[in-house]
């Protein structure tokens, strides 16, 4: 196995904290290599930073800065089929289980310490999955943007749950997940449809939430009957990216990043759901989790809010000491709320003793 390290060229502060220099390493195994961002102490406690879809472990750069001022070590993988990680071609190599043994190499290497974790969106889905199957590895885990399905995360689980005061089901039998149907069903399409200008798609994906959009259609509700998320243009508008959200710099290493493989690989998560289904079977305690958890909810996240719906239900049941807040932001709260999502965990830290 190989651990190689590099400065990130121009890291530096986002938004929160002081600045902090990123250190790029990569750790390969017989199996695997992930690429991971790493600031703070080397004797700090562990803090594991997970993103979701579509991104890179830059994307918590903001929050490293903080959390390492603070006298964490903080780590923030790219997760298979991103970044400078493997993306092995066939489609099925993109199941969480893979995922999840990805990052408990990673853990080991890092030595293995019970760290905090950190998720947001699919990155959520690792995490919880990843404390209830080897709950040895996590003092505490911080879900942001979607919830935990002890059951495991497919359409099997959230379709069950849609809003149908706001989808009713003859006319949106998948609510606001039709988008995740249209994956299943049309792939090859929905990935060239992305890779067709890929900082167009990247910057038109990342926009902040609208509190108009609350109890309103989902854009992705209607890509199946649009023809993709970018209908008949079958590629995203112009769109310039928001420095808001993504730094100037940081959405450059974010496009460069998807210039290397394209969507097809993070995309390809959505096509294995009968394997996240067994996964989560074979979890402990019916995959109850033990450790303290914080979710974050963003209200205006016309996908995965909890507020007003049944979406949080199974992961309530399922934590024996979660927390939840909720926040004015869309899917992308750790972009658009960061100091805010900070002082959210940090607080959780306190109370909770960690």
């Amino acid at each position: 196995m190989s651990d190689r390290s590099a400065r990130v060229p121009g890291a530096h502060a986002t938004g929160t904290g002081t600045g902090t220099t990123l250190v790029s390493h990569t750790h390969t195994t017989p199996r695997h290599s992930t690429h991971y961002l790493e600031c703070g102490p080397a004797d700090g406690p562990l803090m594991i930073f997970v993103h979701g879809w579509p991104s890179i472990g830059l994307m918590w750069h903001a929050q490293m800065n903080a959390f390492s001022t603070d006298g964490w070590r903080c780590v923030a993988p790219d997760l298979r089929g991103y970044g400078k990680s493997s993306a092995p071609a066939d489609n099925d190599a993109y199941t969480i289980g893979e995922v999840v043994a990805d990052m408990a190499e990673l853990h080991d290497h890092l030595g293995g310490a019970p760290a905090i974790w950190v998720g947001h969106d699919w990155g959520s889905v690792v995490v919880g999955d990843l404390a209830a199957h080897e709950p040895e590895r996590s003092r505490g885990v911080v879900l942001t943007s979607l919830a935990y399905y002890p059951e495991g995360h497919a359409m099997a689980t959230v379709i069950p749950l849609v809003d149908r005061s706001i989808y009713p089901v003859d006319e949106y039998p998948d609510g606001q997940w039709d988008y995740y149907r249209y994956y299943t069903t049309h792939f090859e399409l929905a990935v060239a449809d992305l890779d067709a200008d890929l900082s167009a798609s990247l910057a038109s994906i990342f926009r902040p939430g609208n509190p108009a959009s609350v109890g309103a259609i989902s854009p992705n509700a209607v890509v199946q009957r649009n023809g993709g998320r970018f209908g008949a243009a079958h590629h995203a508008p112009p769109t310039d990216p928001d420095p808001a959200l993504w730094p100037t710099a940081d959405f450059q290493a974010l496009v460069q990043a998807f210039e290397v493989h394209g969507f097809g690989p993070g995309c390809a998560w959505y096509l294995n759901d009968d394997a996240a289904l067994a996964y989560a079977r074979a979890a402990p305690d019916g995959g109850r989790l033990s450790q303290p958890v914080l979710f974050v909810n963003g209200d205006f996240d016309q996908i995965c809010s909890i507020t007003g719906n049944h979406q949080g239900d199974p992961m309530r049941a399922a934590c024996t000491d979660l927390t939840v807040v909720s926040m004015p932001a869309g899917h992308w709260l750790p972009l658009e709320l960061k100091a805010e999502h900070v002082e959210a965990i940090r607080t959780w830290l306190r109370d909770k003793n960690l």
